[in-house]
């Protein structure tokens, strides 16, 4: 039998006092406020009665913070997996309206079908697939917790749901700490379950790719 049930969660709230695009690029952790999200999805799960069997994150700091709580309710640790990680972006490091403002970042825009600015989404969708599918048929039983990032978690959304993988990033359903559920497994994958456990009142959400 493989598992039951696949969540899908965003990291907290990242500290970010320069408010820059800040992707793959290291040591960014959670805030105060971020490691209070965190708590949050990790007891919205616990709610759900369900049992964990499995709890993977990408090698990210932010992400791996944001597994702690999870540990702690559920009692053991994270496998790092690096097929979960934020796509690699151009702007890393950048505040993006000064970066767009530069003629020389124009061309990183051209086609955002793609996108041209960073990873593809299709192959930002296949290493999401591929994890998900591994883990599934690993599990015998239970739930699986994955902590990853907005763009991952969208765009599986968005080709799970058949929807065409261009968006508009500012138009995201995938805040702070939520949670996106799903069931079917590998081939048969359905969301049957969004929700968004933790308070978001004054967070700053601007460095997501």
């Amino acid at each position: 039998m493989p598992a039951e049930r696949l969540h899908l969660v965003r990291h907290g709230e990242v500290h970010n006092p320069d408010r820059v695009l800040y992707g793959r690029l290291p040591e960014f952790r959670l805030s105060a406020a971020g490691r209070r999200m965190a708590r949050q999805a990790a007891e919205h799960v616990r709610a759900e009665g369900r049992p964990v069997t499995a709890l993977v994150c990408s090698p990210l700091q932010r992400t791996r913070e944001s597994a702690e709580p999870f540990t702690e309710l559920f009692g053991f640790e994270p496998v790092v997996e690096p097929d979960v990680i934020e796509p690699w972006n151009v702007f890393e490091g950048k505040r993006m309206r000064r970066a767009l403002a530069n003629p020389l970042n124009w061309r990183h825009v051209t086609r955002p079908s793609v996108p041209s600015w960073g990873e593809p989404y299709a192959e930002v969708v296949a290493r999401m697939q591929r994890a998900m599918a591994k883990l599934w048929n690993a599990v015998p039983a239970g739930d699986i917790v994955i902590v990853s990032h907005q763009l991952p978690i969208w765009v599986t959304h968005l080709a799970i749901a058949g929807l065409p993988l261009r968006h508009d990033p500012r138009a995201r359903r995938c805040a702070l700490s939520s949670v996106t559920s799903f069931e079917g497994g590998p081939g048969a994958w359905r969301e049957i379950a969004y929700a968004e456990p933790a308070s978001a009142e004054g967070a700053v959400d601007v460095g997501a790719v």
